[in-house]
């Protein structure tokens, strides 16, 4: 296989990685052979998923316009994946031009393309930092410098706290993010649910375990209390076709089927 200029020295190319299968869902053509057979693995299993994906990102667009609307104009994007599609950035600035993000990710391929795509955007920096170490991700200069203003910061979360263990403290985790958080800030979240689709969720779950990014699905009355210290914003914790659709006819039959649980709260 040829190596594209933005895949670093040394990637393994033959292991697939979520950021680059989710990119896959979503129409895109930054992954590889092994992304695209694990992903029509999933879609033979569950042929939903695109659709999911989609919905997925279609409530990241409406949370930060929301937010945007609302007058934040610093987001931090932990667990980006490759910002194309609607990017936070390109999002928030259709409403608040002088937004800035901070995007994160672990993924080596996805941050390498981050950084060549907004390499000419002054509001945007991209760190390759692990949310199972938040103090770590923290104390990284550039997500310091936003959170040293002091202005409300709107924290995303979005389909990347179903990459973390039981063992490895999700709510530990949120509770470090959220304490660092200035008043006012908020936190958008998107969490793969158990109950949406539980003739789904143990397949599901076994293939991802496969992989360098194990999956783990959890209840929504967990989900709800990883908001702890915040105020949910009406509908509060619903499935992914329910949160503020654009149109209410946009809410599909059966939204238990998009499987994704989210909600958007707000500090005190």
């Amino acid at each position: 296989m040829r190596r594209p200029p933005w895949v670093p020295a040394g990637m393994d190319l033959d292991r697939p990685a979520a950021a680059r299968v989710y990119d896959y869902y979503l129409g895109g053509s930054h992954n590889f052979a092994a992304d695209r057979e694990m992903a029509r693995k999933a879609i033979k299993m569950w042929p939903d998923l695109p659709l999911i994906m989609r919905a997925n990102r279609a409530f990241l667009r409406r949370a930060v316009t929301f937010l945007a609307e609302e007058g934040f104009t610093r987001f931090l994007d932990i667990g980006s994946g490759i910002p194309t599609f609607g990017a936070v950035h390109e999002v928030a600035r259709e409403i608040r031009p002088e937004s800035r993000v901070v995007y994160v990710d672990k993924d080596p391929v996805a941050v390498a393309h981050s950084r060549l795509l907004l390499q000419d955007d002054p509001l945007c920096q991209v760190v390759d930092a692990d949310l199972t170490d938040p103090a770590e991700l923290l104390a990284r200069p550039e997500v310091a410098e936003l959170l040293a203003a002091g202005e409300p910061v709107a924290l995303l979360l979005v389909a990347v706290l179903h990459f973390v263990g039981d063992d490895e403290d999700p709510e530990g985790i949120v509770r470090t993010l959220r304490d660092a958080l200035p008043p006012g800030s908020a936190l958008v979240m998107c969490h793969a649910s158990l109950e949406g689709r539980p003739d789904q969720a143990e397949t599901h779950q076994d293939l991802y375990n496969r992989t360098p990014t194990p999956l783990t699905m959890r209840t929504s009355e967990r989900i709800t209390k990883l908001f702890d210290g915040f105020e949910l914003v009406e509908p509060g914790v619903v499935y992914l076709p329910q949160w503020r659709p654009d149109e209410p006819a946009a809410i599909v039959e059966n939204p238990e089927r998009m499987v994704g649980v989210v909600g958007v709260g707000l500090l005190p």
